[in-house]
C-alpha cells in the first residue's frame, strides 16, 4: 500500500465552444488525443498503467465505458482495466479521487485518471409520442399503418433538446441557471456582480493565455487539417457594456443570469499521470504534487451551487487547516452568481451554522487567489473534464508562484460538492 499518491503529469485539449452543431472531435477522439500526447512523452509505455479512469457525464451511444474506448485507442493495450464515473459536473474529480483511493489500497502503483465531455454532440431526442407511434408502426401491416398514418401528429416530430434535458435537476425540476438564479436571491448578489466576475474570468484568462501560463493544453488536429491549440471561448475585449445589454436566459422577466455570466458550453478532455510512491521511483519520475486529501458533500439540488462550501468544510477540518492556510484556489464557475455565493456563504456565520452545523467560516478565500488565470465562464465547461482541468491547472499555477497548498472545488448538478486538498512537492 502507498502512503501517498502523487501527480506525475498532466494534459487536456484546449477547450472548444459549441456552436450550434456537432464539434469536429467526438468525446472518444478528445481523450483519446489527449491522453495520447501525455503517454508519449513519459518514461513507460502506455501498457504499463495499471489502470484509466476517464470520468464522463454524457457519453454517446456509440462510445459506452468510453475509459475502455480511449485507452484501447491509446495503446494501452488489452490488459488495462478501464472504467468510466459518472458524478455529473465532478465527473472528472470523481476519476481522480477513485484513482486515489485504487493506489492508497495497493490495487494500482500507476493510473491514468481525467474527464472528458463533448457538450455539443449531445443527441436531439424523440419525443416519447413519436417513438410509440414508430413501434407501432414496425408491426403493422397495410391496412393498420393507413390509420396510423390518418392519426399522425407532425408536433410529435419535435426534437428533444438532450442537453437541455441533462442540466434540468429531474427532482427540483430546475435548469442549473434556475438554481444560480434562487442563491442570487438568497445572497442579494447583482447582476452588476456577477457581469463583473464574467469580465474577470475572460480578462485573466486571456492574460494568461499571451503570458503562455496554459502549458497542460496540447494540441488537436481534426480531419481537414485545422489545428486547434487554444480554448476558443476566450472574450479578451470582454467589458461591462456589452455583458449588460445581454437578456436573462433562465428566468427572463425578473433574472439576472445570462449567457455572459454562465460557464460556456463546451467539448475537451484532460488527463492527469497519478502515481504511488513505488512507480515515481521504479520509473524515475519526477511528481509536480501531491494530493493530499478529497471530501465530498451534499445539499438540497435547488442550492446546488453552494457545493464547494459543503465540501470544503470537512476538508479543512479533517486536515487540521483553515481557509487562510489555503493559498490558492480554484472554484468551478458554472455561474458567476454562484461562486459569488459561496464567497458569501463561507462569510456567513448563521449559514455555516445553519446548513453546515460548523463553526468554521466568518471568512472566504480571498477574490485575488480564486481563479488567478480565468475560469469556465471565460475557458467553458465540458462537464465531465472540468473536475480534472481545475486540478491540473491549479497545480500548474501552485508551481509557478511557489504555493504550498491549494485547494479544487466544484458544484455538482443534482446537489452536491467536490474538494480536492493538493499539496506542493519541493
Amino acid at each position: 500500500m502507498s502512503e501517498a499518491v502523487y501527480i506525475v503529469d498532466a494534459a487536456r485539449t484546449p477547450f472548444l465552444k459549441a456552436r450550434g452543431r456537432p464539434g469536429p472531435f467526438s468525446a472518444a477522439d478528445l481523450a483519446t488525443a489527449s491522453g495520447a500526447q501525455l503517454l508519449a512523452r513519459q518514461s513507460f509505455a502506455p501498457d504499463a498503467l495499471d489502470q484509466v479512469i476517464l470520468g464522463c457525464a454524457s457519453p454517446a451511444a456509440d462510445e459506452a465505458n468510453i475509459a475502455r474506448v480511449a485507452a484501447l485507442r491509446m495503446g494501452c493495450g488489452h490488459k488495462v482495466p478501464a472504467w468510466t464515473p459518472q458524478r455529473n459536473c465532478a465527473s472528472g474529480l470523481q476519476a481522480i479521487d477513485s484513482a486515489c483511493a485504487e493506489i492508497l489500497l495497493g490495487r494500482a502503483d500507476l493510473v491514468l485518471a481525467g474527464g472528458v465531455d463533448a457538450l455539443s454532440r449531445t443527441p436531439l431526442l424523440l419525443s416519447d409520442e413519436f417513438v410509440r407511434w414508430l413501434a407501432d408502426w414496425r408491426g403493422a401491416g397495410f391496412a393498420k399503418r393507413m390509420r396510423l398514418l390518418r392519426h399522425f401528429r407532425f408536433a410529435s416530430l419535435s426534437p428533444i433538446v438532450g442537453l437541455e434535458r441533462g442540466l434540468t435537476d429531474p427532482v427540483v425540476g430546475q435548469l442549473m441557471g434556475q438554481t444560480a438564479q434562487n442563491l442570487a436571491s438568497r445572497f442579494a448578489i447583482t447582476r452588476e456582480e456577477m457581469d463583473a466576475w464574467a469580465q474577470r474570468s475572460h480578462v485573466r484568462a486571456a492574460l494568461a493565455w499571451e503570458a503562455g501560463q496554459f502549458d497542460e493544453v496540447v494540441p488537436l488536429m481534426d480531419a481537414d487539417g485545422t489545428l486547434y491549440a487554444r480554448d476558443d471561448g476566450i472574450r479578451p475585449n470582454s467589458n461591462a457594456a456589452d455583458l449588460a445589454r445581454l437578456k436573462p436566459i433562465f428566468d427572463r422577466k425578473y433574472g439576472d443570469i445570462t449567457a455572459g455570466n454562465s460557464s460556456q458550453v463546451t467539448d475537451g478532455a484532460g488527463w492527469l499521470l497519478l502515481a504511488s510512491e513505488a512507480a515515481v521511483e521504479c520509473y524515475g519520475l519526477q511528481p509536480t504534487a501531491r494530493i493530499v486529501d478529497c471530501a465530498w458533500a451534499a445539499l438540497d439540488p435547488a442550492a446546488m451551487g453552494m457545493g464547494p462550501v459543503h465540501a470544503v468544510a470537512p476538508l479543512l477540518a479533517r486536515n487540521g487547516l483553515g481557509i487562510s492556510d489555503i493559498g490558492l484556489w480554484e472554484i468551478n464557475e458554472a455561474f458567476a452568481a454562484q461562486v459569488l455565493a459561496c464567497l458569501r456563504g463561507w462569510e456567513d456565520v448563521d449559514y455555516c451554522r445553519e446548513e453546515l452545523g460548523m463553526d468554521v467560516c466568518g471568512i472566504a478565500p480571498q477574490p485575488g487567489r480564486i481563479n488567478v488565470d480565468g475560469g469556465a465562464i471565460a475557458l467553458g465547461h465540458p462537464v465531465g473534464a472540468s473536475g480534472a482541468r481545475i486540478v491540473m491547472h491549479l497545480v500548474a499555477a501552485m508551481r509557478r508562484e511557489g504555493v504550498e497548498r491549494g485547494i479544487a472545488t466544484l458544484c455538482v448538478g443534482g446537489g452536491q460538492g467536490g474538494a480536492m486538498l493538493i499539496e506542493a512537492v519541493a
